[in-house]
């Protein structure tokens, strides 16, 4: 509900214009989440820190988590200052990359809550401080930047836009991490796919027609062409053009001659 609460409330509450168009992408986003959430994998048999600490260590995930990090150094360090204040994706970037360590992080806690109140020694883990610094760090982060952009670009453009980017990387975490589309049939594998291409267009819709003055009202005027046909006109006309356009307008001087 981020993508159309945003962008009704910000049209309310700040004055931002959202059309026809924008409410239809709303709509959209709703319908491809919905999707998405009946084909959504189901979860594997993590029930413990040391098999959330065996699925950290493996390879795969490393490789994944150090490719995040380097990118996020970039986009933090390089292109924030030069196109952050002009480029909506800079922000939204590094808030949706560092994302992937806030999720992997709460799955993590909560696996350590439901140990605690199991009578597990989870606080003597180290995964478990090592999870909380993550999770600290990474939500301030997701915040500062979250705000630079709420700052600069329009608040129903932010949140979609961020939506998707952040949906797409906890999905390739989720692949990567938890493997939890190894069990998913065909049928769910293209629900899911489908539904995540429905939202990526209700947020096209939301942001590449923002500007255009479309509703219900004017809808026939829009779709009209508004270009006049081209009139056809016979010689009796031409003639009658040229022969006015000798008599000189009333703003150019006259020229009076004598002939006696």
């Amino acid at each position: 509900f981020s993508v159309p609460c945003s962008a009704i409330l910000s049209s309310y509450l700040l004055g931002e214009r959202l059309n026809l168009l924008g409410k239809l992408g709303c709509l959209l986003s709703l319908v491809g989440s919905t999707v998405m959430v009946i084909h959504a994998p189901e979860d594997e048999e993590v029930t413990t820190l040391e098999d959330m600490t065996s699925k950290l260590k493996e390879p795969g995930f490393l490789a994944y988590a150090a490719v995040l990090l380097a990118l996020c150094f970039l986009l933090i360090f390089y292109l924030a200052p030069r196109y952050g204040q002009s480029n909506i994706l800079v922000y939204l970037t590094i808030c949706s990359v560092i994302g992937a360590f806030s999720v992997s992080s709460v799955k993590g806690l909560g696996i350590a809550i439901k140990g605690f109140f199991a009578g597990q020694p989870v606080v003597q883990h180290p995964l478990t401080w090592i999870l909380v610094i993550t999770l600290v760090a990474s939500i301030t982060t997701q915040i500062n930047y979250l705000n630079k952009s709420l700052d600069i670009f329009n608040t129903s453009l932010v949140f979609p836009i961020y939506y998707v980017l952040f949906t797409t990387i906890v999905i390739a975490t989720s692949i990567i991490l938890f493997k939890e589309w190894v069990t998913m049939t065909v049928i769910d594998i293209i629900g899911t796919v489908c539904g995540f291409l429905t939202i990526i267009l209700g947020v096209f819709l939301l942001h590449a027609f923002k500007d255009m003055d479309v509703s219900l009202g004017n809808l026939p005027q829009v779709l009209q062409n508004e270009q006049p046909a081209p009139v056809t006109r016979d010689d009796k006309n031409i003639l009658i053009e040229v022969d006015n356009s000798s008599i000189a307008p009333e703003d150019k001087p006259k020229v009076f001659m004598l002939c006696t």
